[in-house]
């Protein structure tokens, strides 16, 4: 089933700048070949769910490696199966309102 998610990862407990923790978060997103797009409070994703969080399975296993007690995660999804739908298409049908 293909998704797109809205993904926030707050790794806890490591101070108040979290920028290197997520640009490792980035770099495993990256490498996972997934479509993704980063904004200012999280990222968002899409493909199939099963890759989708097998992905965000793997950021927080290595967030761990890393050394982080304590990982926040909040992610919501949807799902279409009238036709096939992709994060450029929702921000294109936006522009044309």
């Amino acid at each position: 089933m293909k998704i797109i998610a809205d993904l926030c990862i707050v790794p806890m407990g490591v101070g108040p700048s979290v920028s290197g923790y997520i640009r490792a978060v980035r770099d495993i997103i990256d490498a996972s070949g997934l479509q993704y797009d980063m904004h200012a409070n999280g990222t968002n994703i899409e493909g199939e769910m099963a890759a989708v969080t097998a992905c965000v399975e793997a950021c927080c296993a290595y967030l761990h490696e890393m050394g982080v007690e304590r990982i926040f995660c909040t992610m919501s999804f949807s799902t279409r199966n009238d036709k096939a739908q992709t994060m450029a298409d929702k921000l294109t049908a936006l522009a044309r309102g």
